[in-house]
């Protein structure tokens, strides 16, 4: 993948996601496990019908535990280093899904020690004000406050610490640098912080599922290396692709563009100019032309946006599809739809984000799995 830069930090180029699953040694999400889990869930979100969330490892064996009437837990994380977009709600979005599906416990690790440690520009008070407002986000997907629990590390380190020495005496520098591309000037911070990423797929001993985007998979692999000897069990997860920027399907949206993200702070006409000016478009360069040739949806950003999640009706998507495809709908028309899905999506996280203040506490402190998490040292 000589085009493309892809770690847990930074993804640029273009993303040959088969190559991934090679290079990684993963494995794709085939037609039979989609089946078992229609069976098991009595449908399919429509990021696993539309190969969004398309890589694994030993989900087929989370499917079995399920299956047995055996439970699971979930874990997955935000690194709180700018403003939260749209690209950041899909893994959440999805994660709210499989908790109602499995009915399983969910640890949500606000990696704030991260971001403060791999930018040497940031300061941690702005870290943890833009931690705090993450939360808030995460909250108004709307999960099970007794069954989930939202913790940042710098305040949970204190139960964490004796079980990441274990972890961290089991990992070398030399697979550090191998997976991680560390090198003599990394600062010791983050060489260590890995350990506490890998940490909360130990917080119950059975079988973890993590939903996350492709490029956090080094992490696991090096978890999955050291978990028996620690008497756990390996991480299974299930990786999504990346929500393009909007100036093209390369890469991955990121808030330090501001141009090519839409920010869940931003109001109907900021959504509205950015989708406008910056969506890349797969229609022709004349209105003439593209009702004779039709535009390309799969170069088109609006279009993906809407396949990826914002436009949920398998049919609907394929008659904006076809209707592109043939030249009937134009650029801009296209553009406006998914101004309209963005807007009404945005409306309704601000709504639930107000409410989401009054449960900080319980998912953080004094919900049922937040107490337990709170009287529990791992060691």
């Amino acid at each position: 993948m000589a085009d493309a830069i892809i770690t847990p930090w930074e993804v640029k180029g273009t993303v040959d996601y088969d190559k991934l699953i090679k290079d990684f040694g993963t494995s794709k999400i085939s037609a039979e496990l989609k089946q078992r889990m229609k069976k098991l869930f009595g449908e399919l979100h429509v990021m696993l019908s539309r190969d969004i969330y398309y890589s694994h490892r030993d989900l087929d064996a989370i499917i079995g535990e399920l299956e047995a009437g055996r439970k699971i837990f979930i874990y997955t994380g935000i690194g709180p280093s700018s403003e939260m977009h749209i690209g950041h709600i899909i893994p959440f979005a999805f994660t709210k899904w499989l908790q109602e599906k499995t009915g399983a416990n969910l640890y949500v690790q606000v990696t704030d020690d991260e971001k403060f440690l791999f930018k040497k520009e940031r300061k941690l008070e702005d870290i943890e004000r833009i931690a705090d407002d993450d939360i808030l986000n995460v909250i108004a997907q709307g999960f099970d406050p007794d069954k989930t629990f939202i913790f940042k590390d710098t305040e949970y380190i204190r139960n964490m610490y004796k079980l990441a020495t274990r972890i961290a005496k089991e990992v070398n520098f030399s697979t550090m640098k191998s997976v991680f591309g560390f090198t003599n000037s990394t600062n010791v911070g983050m060489i260590f912080y890995p350990t506490l990423q890998m940490e909360p797929t130990f917080f119950e001993n059975s079988y973890c599922l993590i939903p996350a985007a492709i490029d956090q998979d080094p992490y696991w692999r090096v978890q999955r290396d050291i978990a028996e000897k620690l008497g756990y069990r390996k991480a299974a997860q299930i990786h999504s692709k990346f929500l393009p920027p909007l100036t093209g399907i390369e890469g991955k949206m990121s808030a330090s563009h501001p141009d090519t993200a839409i920010l869940l702070s931003d109001d109907e006409k900021t959504v509205e100019r950015k989708v406008m000016k910056y969506a890349f478009s797969g229609g022709q360069q004349s209105v003439e032309l593209h009702r004779k040739l039709g535009g390309n949806p799969d170069v088109d950003v609006s279009f993906q946006w809407l396949s990826y999640m914002f436009e949920p009706d398998d049919k609907k998507l394929k008659q904006i599809e076809d209707d592109y495809r043939s030249g009937k709908l134009l650029s801009g028309e296209m553009k406006q739809i998914l101004v309209e899905k963005l807007n009404s999506f945005l409306s309704e996280q601000r709504k639930r984000k107000e409410q989401a203040h009054k449960l900080v506490e319980k998912f953080m402190y004094t919900g049922a799995l937040a107490r337990k998490m709170w009287d529990t040292y791992y060691e």
